[in-house]
């Protein structure tokens, strides 16, 4: 906290957890009783409602949860949407169960959860993480709704990641890994970066993704399809592939849906069993798995210009510090992947509002850019360019504008970044001066209500 100038033991509040709650349950399955355990934790409630996703994962634990909840209140600060944070976790692994199994315990985690206020549009609104996703939203969404049955209105805003036809928004699915996309376009446009060792854009760029799931897929498929870059190497938990040319991102991805993994796949080469794909040669490496791949073991051996942190915590303590005095950049989580609250705030929004992105807007701009069209072939006596024509009279659906706000965040979080490093040099790097400009408007939140 040397870089903040905070009120005596106001850091110590902003540390600290407010709750963490453990629920334990019993759910008959299988002819027998099964006992589950789960935590929802809320780190700060200087914004309301507080936001954060629940994870289905055999590690998890009440530590691990409090932590994540920290990282949320801070990446919400940072990205100014008015959440404060929250996280939750329960100890399952999904693999082992059925479908319906999954779901009655999804549902009776809700039931605990509802319980104790854990859960609702206006106090605590949970998302997918890690072994949940839009089914599990799904679920937890309707058995809030049973047992809320005078909340039915809003009642669609107690969770978001949901599918579109109950209530989700188009884009929130790629969210994360379009963040990612936008988050280095970002820092390339910036001049006062060095860019990828003087380049400014990612055409020809190598890349290596490791972890192949929502988001390691849709920020590989978003960089190689649109901004021209060569993933070179995909790496999982069982070894990865490599291509030097560059792997097609679409076909390793319906290989991995087909076989259950990235091995095998007839676009690279495989290496099974082996760990050190985030060692190869690149400008670009995206950790996008979990926490804590990059370590002070391997962190000399990283060989890429530029590290983002597409994943929750994947560089310790030890190996930023390493990786730093190697010159190599890194583009901290807080930032990077923030954009699955931003458009989940977007959901939300959608959800209180009841009214589709859009919806009131399109047509009139679709008239207005009709106009333009044709006074613009009245003067110049030449009709419009085919080739962008309908690009340019689409008035904007619902994607188009999650999209767009979603870049205008990502654009203007990293300009504050980039502000307060030039402004306060001493900060060093990207990772401090986001921890600096997030706890600074935490604080103030705090003193304005006077907690």
């Amino acid at each position: 906290m040397s870089f903040l100038d905070l009120p005596e033991g106001l850091a110590e509040r902003i540390i600290q957890c407010n709750s963490t709650y453990t629920v334990r349950f019993g759910v008959r399955l299988r002819g027998r009783m099964y006992s589950f355990i789960g935590w929802r934790s809320v780190h700060s409630e200087h914004c309301e409602p507080v936001k954060g996703g629940i994870r289905f994962a055999s590690s998890a634990d009440a530590e691990e949860v409090e932590a994540l909840a920290a990282l949320m209140t801070l990446k919400c600060s940072l990205v100014d949407v008015p959440f404060g944070g929250s996280k939750g976790a329960l100890k399952i692994d999904p693999r082992e169960w059925t479908v319906q199994g999954l779901e009655r315990i999804t549902r009776r985690f809700t039931q605990e959860l509802n319980k104790r206020g854990l859960i609702g549009p206006g106090v605590n609104v949970p998302a997918p993480d890690i072994g949940t996703g839009e089914r599990e939203m799904a679920w937890m969404m309707d058995e809030f709704r049973r047992a809320n049955p005078t909340d039915v209105v809003n009642a669609r805003a107690c969770v978001t990641g949901k599918p579109l036809s109950k209530g989700g928004i188009a884009g929130r699915t790629e969210a994360t890994g379009r963040g990612v996309q936008f988050a280095i376009q970002s820092f390339l446009r910036d001049p006062r970066t060095q860019g990828l060792d003087g380049r400014r854009d990612l055409k020809d760029a190598s890349v290596i993704v490791q972890g192949f799931g929502n988001v390691g897929y849709h920020a590989a498929k978003f960089l190689s399809e649109e901004d021209g870059a060569h993933i070179t190497v995909v790496a999982e938990r069982d070894g990865f592939v490599a291509n030097p040319e560059g792997l097609p991102i679409e076909a390793l991805k319906q290989h991995q849906i087909r076989t259950g993994s990235i091995l095998g796949f007839e676009g690279g080469k495989s290496f099974a069993g082996d760990m050190t794909g985030i060692e190869q040669r690149c400008d670009l490496l995206i950790p996008a798995a979990m926490e804590n791949a990059i370590h002070a073991e391997n962190a000399e051996r990283i060989n890429a210009h530029l590290v983002v942190e597409a994943a929750n915590g994947p560089v310790t303590f030890e190996a930023d510090k390493i990786l730093r005095s190697r010159g190599v950049t890194v583009l901290p989580d807080l930032y990077v992947n923030a954009g699955g609250v931003v458009v989940s705030y977007f959901e939300w929004v959608k959800n209180l509002t009841h009214i589709p992105f859009g919806l009131m807007e399109r047509r009139r701009r679709e008239r207005r850019n009709q106009t333009i069209a044709t006074a613009l072939e009245r003067m110049t006596g030449k009709e419009f360019p085919a080739d962008i024509r309908d690009e340019f009279l689409e008035g904007g659906a619902e994607i188009d504008l999650v999209r767009s706000g979603l870049e205008d965040v990502m654009r203007s979080t990293w300009t504050r970044i980039s502000d307060l490093l030039k402004k306060q040099p001493e900060l060093g790097d990207y990772r401090t001066a986001a921890y600096v400009a997030s706890i600074r408007q935490i604080a103030e939140a705090y003193e304005a209500i006077g907690i």
